[in-house]
């Protein structure tokens, strides 16, 4: 018996149909889309109105997707694993309300909160839960309704966030040279003043003054996580490289999280990175948080080769951030158009 890998084998995303564009939110706040590209590189950004929807309807969304697009046994998957920001509640976990609606009878589910780059740790935990041996089949799944924190007073964020969900399915693989390669993560710590939701926890619980102060509200000290998210990122990718012994030449895809479109060319520049190689759709959809990466695949899943070299690279509150090595598994091109 050979040495058990994980792999993506397929991949599902969804996104609202509302469309808030630069146009639309320059008549809200002082903005404009010149001031809006210029700077964050973002267009237009996909926003879910209906009320009473939450996270769990746009990962529901997606993994149903992804189940149809692959055609597995949904009784046989293990596990369905949510990332996410923006739970539909406190509790229960999002990934219990997703595993009920799709009708899973043989699988367990919970929520893992890492903000941004909760979907690069989510899936190196399914990877390694995978390589135990314990488990064949896993749903890992990034979802993030950004809007229900968004302050659309502030130009400074609203500009920022939409919403969506992407998500895989990881199995259980004995090929070599396909599947998880390596990771590099780590968490600093500094993040808390730069970058948080101040009320709704248990030290500063919800009330009538955090509601008339507009505490619910994301906060964000944006030049001071540029900058830490340009150096961690790109250190992450060389750090990756180097572990790998890889060059920039022999690097065929990086999907960074879409946070800012100047922090993507920015890291890619300081790691020696092709441009071309580096895939963006944040003009479309704007910084989705957990959703960014698997929304990315979900993008670009036509271009992707059987052994392409991927490198995943994150940033988020905490701070947290890091890089993933991935060797693709299938032939996108042959799948992609079952969206």
């Amino acid at each position: 018996m050979g040495k058990v890998n994980a792999i993506i084998t397929g991949v599902g995303g969804y996104v609202p149909d509302y469309v808030l564009n630069n146009e639309e939110l320059s008549r809200m706040v002082d903005t404009s889309d010149e001031w809006i590209q210029t700077r964050v590189g973002i267009k237009e950004r996909r926003i879910l109105t209906e009320e009473g929807l939450g996270t769990s309807y746009m990962a529901r969304k997606a993994a149903k997707q992804l189940l149809q697009k692959t055609g597995v046994d949904p009784d046989t998957i293990d596990a369905l694993i949510v990332t996410t920001t923006t739970p539909d509640y406190k509790f229960p976990s999002t990934a219990s309300i997703v595993l009920g609606k799709l009708g899973l009878k043989n699988a367990f589910a919970f929520d893992l909160s890492a903000a941004c780059c909760g979907f690069l740790y989510t899936m190196d935990m399914a990877a390694s839960m995978i390589q135990s041996g314990r488990y064949k089949k896993i749903i890992v799944i990034g979802a993030d309704k950004m809007s229900s924190v968004v302050d659309y007073t502030d130009r400074q964020t609203c500009v920022l966030f939409g919403d969506g969900a992407g998500a895989v399915l990881m199995e259980a693989t004995e090929e070599e040279g396909v599947g998880v390669q390596s990771s590099f993560f780590r968490t600093d710590g500094k993040g808390l003043p730069f970058l948080h939701l101040k009320a709704g926890g248990s030290v500063c619980p919800p009330s009538h003054f955090t509601v008339d102060h507009r505490l619910h509200y994301l906060y964000q000290e944006g030049r001071t996580v540029f900058r830490y998210a340009v150096t961690n990122m790109s250190d992450d990718v060389m750090e990756v490289m180097r572990q790998n012994n890889l060059t920039p030449g022999d690097v065929d895809w990086v999907i960074p999280h879409q946070a800012n479109l100047r922090i993507e060319e920015a890291v890619a520049k300081r790691a020696e990175i092709d441009p071309s190689k580096v895939l963006i759709n944040i003009e479309r959809y704007g910084n989705t948080s957990s959703a960014t990466i698997p929304l990315a695949m979900w993008d670009f899943e036509d271009r992707f080769k059987k052994g392409d070299k991927l490198i995943l690279t994150a940033f988020g509150a905490g701070f947290v951030h890091g890089a993933a090595y991935y060797k693709w598994a299938y032939d996108g091109a042959a799948v992609a158009g079952k969206k």
